[in-house]
């Protein structure tokens, strides 16, 4: 089955100043609704709206990756092995762990990780192999231990990737033989707009239109506000739940909604220890994208255990 991508020209924007005016006004299914319309919605006790059947991600393994970005040398990667397996050894967490360190680390951390972690990468080159001088492609990455990679994380985004790029990363990744980690998610200004949805919806259907659903399966997603990255802001939870069972919506245009089920679908966004249980309580919450409490292993397994 391939992706069509459905038109987002029709969506409704409403603000807190329309509910204002008409406070009986009817909410389209797919309104996209302004940050302040949802606070005013939430105080009259009418957000977040039910949970429909479905859509819950509940036969989607559980999964908790800490993207450490550009910390640690390989001496500091190897003793934090040793701690996450210390820490691990009178725990036994229900999601699986996946570490994301810098490509350097990657090939020592396969022995010591082993049976407590896999390892992923942070970025992967959009081509298999060639004149690309220093890019990473997906074999390099399967050679060096890695099985899953980071794609179209908040940051590489930042830096200027863009839908096409993540992409044509997502295909590299799944071609090599990589489980790709699609992040999306909204900047501050598009979340005032009230345009989460439409802006994580664009994102998905860029990178899913063409993929039949043996590949499209294979894909994990995380959704990253943009705006919460590092910033020790979090979104509302029930806001949370809201973009994550969208974007299983989204996904169940095109492919059987007993396939999207099994997607897993993480949070990422300043998620530590302190709040890691209430996300992952969260209904469709597959797990997390943790980035500086990832760093200390006791940290990191504290999230573990919350799963």
């Amino acid at each position: 089955m391939g992706y069509n991508a459905p038109s987002m020209a029709r969506k409704t924007l409403i603000t807190a100043r329309d509910l204002e005016r008409r406070p009986a006004l009817p909410l389209p299914a797919d309104a996209l609704l302004t940050p302040l319309a949802r606070d005013l919605l939430r105080k009259r006790g009418l957000w977040p709206p039910p949970v429909r059947a479905g859509g819950r991600g509940c036969g989607a393994p559980r999964l908790v990756v800490a993207n450490w970005k550009s910390h640690k040398t390989i001496p500091e990667a190897l003793a934090f092995a040793r701690g996450l397996r210390e820490e691990l050894a009178s725990r036994r967490p229900r999601a699986g762990a996946v570490v994301c360190p810098p490509a350097t680390a990657l090939a020592n951390l396969r022995g010591p990780l082993r049976g407590v972690a896999e390892l992923g990468a942070q970025d992967v080159s959009a081509h298999d192999e060639g004149a690309h001088t220093g890019e990473l492609a997906a074999r390099h990455l399967v050679d060096a231990g890695a099985r899953y990679v980071l794609v179209g994380h908040s940051e590489r985004r930042a830096a200027g990737e863009d839908d096409a790029r993540c992409r044509a990363k997502v295909r590299a990744a799944l071609r090599g033989g990589l489980t790709p980690i699609l992040c999306v998610g909204e900047t501050a200004g598009e979340r005032d707009a009230g345009r989460t949805e439409h802006v994580v919806a664009g994102q998905l259907e860029a990178v899913f239109a063409g993929l039949d659903l043996a590949r499209a399966t294979r894909v994990v997603l995380a959704y990253e506000p943009r705006w919460a990255i590092g910033t020790g802001r979090v979104p509302q939870g029930e806001d949370v739940a809201a973009v994550l069972a969208h974007a299983r919506a989204v996904l169940a245009r095109a492919f059987p909604p007993d396939a999207v089920e099994r997607v897993p679908v993480l949070y990422g966004g300043s998620v530590n220890e302190r709040n890691a249980a209430r996300l992952l309580a969260l209904p469709g919450c597959s797990g997390a994208l943790v980035g500086g409490a990832s760093l200390d292993p006791a940290r990191f397994a504290q999230i573990l255990a919350s799963a």
